[in-house]
């Protein structure tokens, strides 16, 4: 009961700082739906769920957990991903965002990967029923090699609160993408 009752005053607190983002784009949202991860050596399928929630004027936290199945194996692995943003509206539909956030994978058998991203682009409402952004980032961790990364997506609203989006991010030899239902407040 506790806990439902600060989830509900935190959401209430944070309602008036949508205002802050460029017209027509909201960072309180979550989303969910299909994950796939296609890489040169397997592929892999599965869920995932994404948040983001604005605290300030200019900032919001997001974070996301997917679990997926590699094709043809018993092996499933888990990915999660906590950080903070930061929006700059640079036009009347459009915003700057930047984002740091605390990346983890984990596969079981010793396959258990702690590792941080970086990320900038920009982020805007292209239509009153269409939003995109495409990002530029690098990742790092504790037993992988750091390198770039470029990202894209796009939500298409049905209305106010509902849409469907779509992501995809393309690492060397990678390519992780999400498609699924999104509700905005």
């Amino acid at each position: 009961m506790k806990i439902n009752s600060v989830l509900a005053l935190a959401l209430l607190a944070t309602a008036p700082f949508a205002a802050a983002a460029a017209d027509g784009v909201s960072y309180n949202y979550v989303q969910g739906g299909y994950a796939a991860t296609e890489t040169d050596g397997a592929d892999a399928d599965g869920f995932g769920v994404d948040a983001s929630v604005a605290i300030a004027p200019n900032f919001h936290l997001f974070g996301g957990y997917s679990n997926q199945d590699i094709d043809n194996s018993p092996v499933d692995f888990d990915q999660y991903r906590f950080g903070v943003g930061y929006n700059r509206q640079i036009a009347p539909a459009a915003d700057l965002v930047t984002r740091v956030a605390y990346e983890k994978f984990d596969a079981g058998r010793g396959f258990d990967y702690d590792g941080w991203s970086a990320e900038v682009g920009v982020r805007g409402s292209l239509h009153p029923n269409f939003e995109g952004y495409v990002m530029a980032g690098y990742e790092d961790g504790d037993s992988y090699d750091g390198e770039f990364y470029g990202r894209v997506g796009a939500l298409a609203k049905f209305n106010q609160n509902w849409g469907i989006s779509g992501d995809i991010k393309f690492v060397d030899g990678d390519r992780q993408w999400t498609i699924g239902p999104r509700f905005t407040w």
